[in-house]
């Protein structure tokens, strides 16, 4: 009996902790970072202030938790994309398509303010790394397959990539991130012999 109760305890505090999560990215989209308070937190979510302290010591600490939380779920989306598809080749196509359509959402959620605050932290850096990484480990599949050009480093490539896909960030319609996935991809195709 006491694993159940210890479940029943476990299962409310994160059914807590992501309530508390989801209200307060609520309030900061619709009030602006400055206005957003404890007590209003405490009070949309309906706890107790006292409570909502036990989990967080204010609201910089939710609103990086929150971060950390969009941040591994966009990683597992990116992973998983990659595991649906048969060939090295689809999996690479997947994988990019997937990230620019993440960062294509992401545009535009965010106040600039909001953004400085999740920004200055590491885990921004450490996603950026695992990213590159998924796409290294992608590029090198391709190359021994003759797919991806040799003459360039695998974290090169694999770098242009990161940053040629974020400019999915502006872009307003599916078919202009498709176009952008696709103008990545002939870049890491090998030179035409001359």
């Amino acid at each position: 009996m006491p694993n159940l109760w210890s479940e029943t305890v476990k299962t409310h505090r994160r059914a807590v902790r992501e309530a508390v999560l989801d209200t307060t990215a609520d309030l900061v989209a619709e009030n602006g970072l400055r206005s957003v308070t404890m007590s209003q937190i405490a009070e949309t979510t309906g706890i107790g202030r006292a409570t909502l302290y036990k989990y967080f010591e204010d609201v910089e600490a939710i609103l990086h938790a929150w971060h950390a939380r969009e941040i591994a779920g966009h990683l597992d989306h990116l992973r998983r994309a990659g595991e649906r598809a048969s060939s090295a080749e689809e999996r690479l196509r997947a994988v990019l398509e997937t990230f620019a359509f993440i960062s294509q959402e992401s545009h535009g959620h965010h106040d600039a303010e909001l953004v400085g605050l999740l920004h200055r932290d590491e885990q921004v850096a450490r996603a950026q790394r695992e990213v590159r990484d998924v796409f290294r480990d992608l590029i090198v599949e391709n190359s021994k397959g003759g797919q991806v050009r040799d003459d360039v480093a695998p974290d090169e490539l694999a770098n242009y990539c990161l940053h040629s896909l974020a400019g999915a960030r502006g872009l307003r319609s599916k078919a202009a991130v498709r176009r952008l996935v696709a103008v990545t991809l002939a870049g890491l195709r090998p030179p035409a012999s001359e």
